[in-house]
This record gives C-alpha cells, structure tokens and sequence, in this order.
C-alpha cells in the first residue's frame, strides 16, 4: 500500500492562504440582492421533487409505459389513487412555495400561499382526463402523419414529441392557475430531454403533431389550432423589441408570437415570426422559410429556389509513390530508372 506524501509545512500554509484570498474575492461577488444569489430569501422550489411529480404524473397519463413494473388492472385503482395522494402532496408543497416567492416579490401583505396552492394543484388533477384525451389524439396524428411509425406503442415510448406535447399540456395548466416558475421548470426538462422547446404559456389545440422534432421552439404567446404538424427546426418566434420597451411588452400581456389556425403544415427550418402573423387554415409553409406576414388560408409558402450547380470532378493524380519514375536518355527518350533501352 503507498502511503500519501505529506505536504511541507510551507507549501500548506501558501494553499491556506490561497485558497482564503479565493473564497474572500467570491464572497465579495455575493452583494447583488437580486441575480444568481438566493440569499436570505424564501425557499425556492425543488427541481428534483418537481421532476419526481412529472414522472409520476406520467404514470398516470402512460399506464404501463412507464416505469419498471407490470401493471395490472386488478391494482389498477390502488396504483392511480396512490400517485394522485402522492402527487397531490408534494407537488401542493411545491407549489405553495412558488406562491410564498411571488408573495415576498410583490409585497404581499398577507399569506394565503397554502390554500392557493392547493386550489391550483387540484385544478391540474382535475384536468388530467381532458389532457388524456388531447394525448390520445396527439399520438393519433403522429401515427397517421408519420408512416415510418409501426404502432401507437412505438410512439409512446420512443418519439420525443409525446414527452414534449404531454409536458406541455401539464405545465401548461399550473401556466394558468397563475402558477410562477415551475411550469418553465417542467417544460425546460422537457427542452433538455428532447430538444423541443414548447413554453408552457403558448395555446394548442388537438391532434398535435411535430416530427422529429429537435430544434423546435413555440413561443409563450403562439396560438395554435387543430391538426397542425411542424417539423424539426420550425420556430415560432417574436421579432426583436428595443431594450427600453421590453419591461412594457412583458407586463402588457399583448401576443408577440404567431397564429397557426387549424390544418396547417409547417417544413423543417422554417421561421414565422411576430404576434401580427396569422398563417390561415389549411396553408402549407416550405422548408427554410421566413415569415413576418401573415398568409390567406390554403396557401402553400415555398422559399426562393436556389440553383444547385453540378460540376464534373477532377481527374485525381495518382500519388507521387506510385508513379513511375522515368529517366531521359541521351537520345530524348524516356526510359524507367533502373532499366536501359537497348540501341
């Protein structure tokens, strides 16, 4: 066994110090009442307790496909009331304090966070049959949109838009119920999981559908109608405001973010921007599109055809080492080195 070496006493006493001048200049960085710092501040939320309650929430819209066990229907009613018990008590505690941070922010006089935040948690579980039924249509549109799809199944477990769309449809109730910070923490998870970034603020009708999926992003103000379907890459974004206007547009509550009415498809890459454009029924917008206007229904957006140039390829050289080295002989012919030409 090799015994650690010891430090010499000098060398422990310059760490010391070093490491007392480090933690004096970060404790000097720590002055700011409002930033990266929660100091002397109420509880925040816990993202880890958070997520516990959106995996068990799953549970209760994917029965049986999600998590480890078997699920039979004979524990059917026990399973369900269980998660809803659990879910109910965390989650309230969770949100209670969401409440109690928006309350010290705003000066609230008086604290009425728990009873606030149990009406809230209970507004959501009350929506969970609704939402079952938008997800049923959602993996609906993705088996009828997608025909490299071979079951429901297949798309429960394994497309990413499903974890999106339900996240969203979660979040978006506590979104609502007027619920601050964590609804952005579930759908955030969301965005890292799948690389779809739906803010939970937005409004989607039913039979969602985004294929593939990654690098999609929908706005906190994006209305979207019935049977929609976008591929990866599509924003729908807000244009960009001056800075000193940006505190106005945030309290004003006015729709900085696009309207996509009912049947419309939407190409990868495509970016339709600003709270004024409305992209009409059953309109079809092209991959690599740019959009600031809005578009009549049933009208098909393409962007500009680029010339796609076709060039023969160069003949290739062969490698110097495996060319044939030649030799001039006196007469002004060549000859390979190493052989002589006979007269």
């Amino acid at each position: 066994m090799v015994k650690a070496q010891k430090r010499p006493k000098n060398q422990n006493t310059n760490t010391s110090k070093a490491l007392a001048g480090i933690v004096r200049r970060t404790l000097a960085t720590y002055v700011d009442k409002r930033g990266i710092d929660n100091i002397d501040s109420q509880n925040l939320p816990s993202k880890e307790v958070i997520f516990d309650c959106l995996d068990k929430l799953f549970n209760i819209l994917f029965p049986g496909f999600v998590g480890r066990d078997t699920l039979r229907r004979s524990r059917l009613k026990h399973v369900v009331s269980t998660l809803f018990d659990e879910v109910f008590e965390h989650l309230a505690q969770q949100v209670q304090k969401s409440f109690c941070y928006e309350c010290a922010e705003a000066g609230c006089p008086t604290d009425h966070c728990l009873a606030r935040a149990e009406r809230a948690t209970l507004e959501v579980l009350r929506a969970i049959p609704r939402i079952r039924r938008e997800l049923k249509g959602d993996v609906s549109a993705a088996f009828a949109g997608d025909p490299a799809a071979k079951s429901f199944d297949e798309i429960v477990l394994s497309y990413p838009c499903i974890e999106a769309i339900a996240t969203y449809r979660l979040a978006h109730e506590l979104y609502l119920a007027g619920v601050p910070l964590i609804p952005r923490i579930m759908s955030e998870r969301a965005h890292s999981r799948t690389g779809i970034d739906i803010h939970p603020g937005a409004t989607i009708g039913k039979n969602f559908f985004i294929d593939h999926g990654t690098g999609v992003v929908v706005g906190e103000t994006s209305r979207i109608g019935n049977n929609v379907r976008i591929y990866q890459g599509v924003t729908l974004g807000a244009q960009s405001l001056p800075k000193e206007t940006l505190g106005q547009v945030r309290d004003s509550g006015k729709q900085r973010h696009p309207t996509i009415e009912d049947n419309v498809t939407i190409y990868p890459d495509a970016t339709i921007l600003g709270g004024q454009t409305h992209i009409g029924k059953n309109a079809v917008v092209g991959g690599n599109v740019w959009l600031v206007k809005s578009v009549k229904p049933g009208t098909t957006v393409l962007a500009p055809v680029s010339v796609t140039m076709l060039r023969p390829c160069k003949k290739l050289k062969a490698p110097a080492s495996t060319r044939s080295k030649t030799t001039r002989t006196t007469s002004g012919k060549t000859a390979k080195k190493g052989k002589t030409r006979r007269s």
